[in-house]
């Protein structure tokens, strides 16, 4: 059972992490700071992962809000979500540690949707590139897990959202209690809530959300329609309910 197994979660002090770290009340979740585990030094990672010797791994550091940072400092882009990432993978490779990795549906092309985990990938921005130069680096490890997660903070927390924009949103707390059922799956993973507008999806949360439109598509990186298939996720769950 996964709480007799030590799993490693980097990035515990970012959004997900921070509700991933509340939600356990099993101790079975180590949080290292980056003092304890840097993932720019390859002699950090392998001290700490010698140490608690986990089974799993799961790697959310890295870089993502604001999407700007990755047109302007492409540098600290690359360096967190493909170097470190990379890393990662090669310690956990040499000590047999299986490695769950946390990309984003926007590795997928603008349209139409629907995407199954062996659709073609082509990104829209600086950021999903840094996040399909990580998948890369996980690709080269089979025991993985690349988790393709579509997840957003508890409440909305925007005043707005945009009805012609098209995705599988899903909160944080919901994600967590799939993600506890799927650390055994190896390959791509595609996460997320039914398909639906991102103002459908906020409007349950918060009735009086204001509903925007983007009129000028070509000006946005934020794909409009990155609906993915979730079959695969579906038929995992539905055998885990068994």
């Amino acid at each position: 059972m996964l709480n007799k197994k030590k799993v490693v979660v980097t990035g515990g002090t970012g959004r997900f992490g921070k509700v991933l770290k509340n939600y356990n009340t099993k101790k079975t979740y180590l949080f290292p700071s980056k003092k304890e585990l840097n993932i720019l030094k390859i002699n950090s990672i392998k001290k700490y992962l010698k140490k608690k010797k986990p089974k799993y791994l799961i790697h959310l550091a890295g870089l993502s809000r604001p999407m700007s940072v990755h047109d302007t400092n492409i540098e600290k882009s690359i360096n967190l979500n493909i170097i470190g990432t990379s890393n990662i993978v090669s310690v956990c490779s040499l000590l047999k540690i299986k490695v769950i990795y946390f990309s984003t549906n926007y590795v997928y092309p603008n349209a139409p949707g629907n995407y199954k985990e062996e659709s073609p990938v082509y990104p829209g921005s600086n950021y999903a590139w840094s996040k399909l130069g990580g998948e890369c680096a996980v690709q080269m490890y089979k025991n993985s897990l690349i988790i393709r997660a579509c997840m957003t903070e508890y409440p909305f927390i925007h005043k707005f959202a945009y009805s012609n924009m098209f995705t599988n949103f899903i909160f944080h707390k919901d994600f967590i209690k799939i993600l506890e059922k799927v650390l055994h799956v190896r390959g791509i993973l595609n996460i997320g809530g039914p398909a639906k507008s991102v103002y459908n999806f906020a409007k349950k949360n918060n009735p009086n959300i204001k509903k925007l439109k983007i009129k000028n598509k070509k000006k946005t990186n934020i794909p409009l329609n990155s609906l993915m298939n979730l079959t695969k996720l579906n038929k995992i769950l539905k055998k885990d309910r068994r």
